[in-house]
């Protein structure tokens, strides 16, 4: 499994954002509209299995949380040609889908850093920096204006709880 080396700006503000990212040099990829099944593997090893149509490719991806660090997740990811079909695979190993989630993307990629404004229905918008390691995605964060005291590690779950809200609560959650 690969390890994501990624964290998370909670409440941006997304326009003063894209000045920054174009100010550094930042190269605008593209603006998604995201859908995806999550189905949970293990609540105890905090995994969980994400199926996800961001539009120009759909990925299954097996992730598991082994710390609140930066490197924290693991996670093995391939592509798929068909989501229905994967879905219907999924369920028929046993799996059930938690819930049906769409959200909205825009990408920058700074060098090897990708960097995601990320909309999603009932919380403010928030800003994911992934690189391939530590470092990458510190020295984005301080080429940004951020300290890492900004940032978070929470996973979606966690975001939508420190807005008091119950992400399993939501068997569909759209714009």
């Amino acid at each position: 499994m690969n390890t994501e080396y990624e964290c998370r700006i909670l409440d941006i503000d997304v326009s003063s954002l894209k000045k920054k990212l174009e100010k550094v040099g930042a190269v605008k990829l593209d603006d998604k509209n995201m859908r995806r099944f999550t189905y949970t593997v293990d609540l105890e090893k905090h995994s969980w299995i994400r199926l996800r149509d961001d539009g120009k490719k759909i990925t299954l991806t097996y992730k598991q949380i082994d710390s609140d660090k930066i490197d924290g997740t693991k996670e093995l990811e391939f592509e798929v040609k068909d989501f229905n079909k994967a879905n219907e695979f999924i369920k028929i190993l046993g799996f059930k889908p938690n819930a049906y989630q769409e959200n909205k993307r825009t990408t920058y990629v700074l060098e090897k850093v990708t960097i995601d404004i990320d909309s999603w229905p009932k919380i403010p918008t928030y800003v994911e920096i992934e690189g391939n390691s530590e470092e990458e995605v510190l020295d984005t964060l301080h080429l940004l204006g951020y300290k890492k005291e900004d940032t978070t590690t929470m996973d979606v779950i966690q975001v939508y709880s420190h807005y008091g809200l119950d992400l399993h609560s939501f068997k569909e959650l759209k714009f």
